[in-house]
């Protein structure tokens, strides 16, 4: 029994610590495209440049200094990928969805095949920082101490995304561009500028997650396809534009990912699919969504 008890917790930590790391990747795309109306499918490519970076400057060897200034290089590359992607989305605002994911798709593939140029074919491993990289005893079982801090960090920035953008002028500002561009255009706010906020933090997100999951993930190719098909699940599932869709849809494929691939591995992606199905007939806006989100 304290085995079974054992292994059940361990996937329930893992799953908590596979959707920390989604919701931070996911809950950037979700605010880009549900307030933004950006469909953006780079942001599994900035997700795998953050790796790349993390298992670049820790290749001399777990440090600190590696893994923060990783986090510091990966958060500058994703605010300037997050403004020029979206001055390039910017002539297609009033064109369709299609369009701005062929685009994005495009920079995706290119990006793709510029880091495995650069890095080559072979994973990369990415190793937690000195203190971090121990484990803890947890009914009897050893777990990662890195991953329970990964969970940490996703319940912190779920709250500090909540309340910038419920409980702050700037958070009212963007939904209210949201709602009507038009009205807040004409009190002499430049909506273009708030565009290219959203999508710069959206983007710096993606590119931080992928610092933080290189511990977890490594960094590889063909990764960015991966997270990037797990973010929009997640997205589909929360509702766009939420950020407490974004945190409870992680956190429910973070589950299925887990439990699903220890106890029912050959169709753990049946399951996953088989929840978004569900998802989409009986509540296609999502569990957080508006209808008129639905319905864009």
């Amino acid at each position: 029994m304290t085995g079974w008890l054992a292994a059940n917790l361990i996937s329930v930590l893992n799953g908590l610590a596979i959707g920390a790391l989604l919701f931070i990747l996911a809950v950037g795309l979700s605010l880009v495209f549900g307030m933004m109306d950006v469909l953006n499918l780079a942001h599994g490519a900035l997700f795998v440049t953050g790796a790349y970076v993390a298992a670049a400057l820790s290749a001399g060897g777990p440090s600190w200094g590696a893994f923060l200034g990783a986090l510091g290089l990966a958060a500058v590359i994703g605010l300037l990928a997050g403004g020029v992607l979206s001055a390039m989305t910017e002539p297609l605002r009033r064109r369709s969805h299609l369009d701005q994911a062929l685009l994005t798709l495009g920079v995706a593939l290119i990006v793709a095949e510029v880091l495995q140029i650069a890095f080559g074919d072979d994973p990369l491993a990415v190793p937690a920082p000195p203190g971090l990289d121990g484990s803890v005893s947890l009914a009897g079982a050893a777990y990662p101490t890195y991953r329970l801090v990964i969970i940490g960090i996703g319940a912190v920035l779920a709250v500090a995304i909540h309340v910038v953008v419920e409980r702050t002028t700037l958070g009212a500002l963007v939904r209210a561009t949201v709602a009507d561009r038009e009205m807040v255009a004409s009190i002499g706010v430049d909506n273009r500028r708030v565009k290219v906020a959203v999508f710069a933090l959206g983007s710096l997100l993606a590119t931080v997650a992928g610092v933080l999951g290189g511990p977890v993930y490594g960094a590889s190719v063909g990764l960015d396809s991966t997270v990037l098909i797990l973010a929009l699940v997640v997205v589909v599932i929360g509702g766009l534009g939420s950020v407490r869709g974004a945190l409870v849809g992680a956190l429910v494929i973070g589950q299925i990912e887990s439990l699903g691939r220890a106890l029912l591995p050959d169709l753990a992606s049946f399951v996953l699919f088989g929840a978004l199905a569900l998802v989409l007939v009986l509540r296609p806006q999502g569990l957080f969504g508006s209808r008129a989100g639905a319905a864009a």
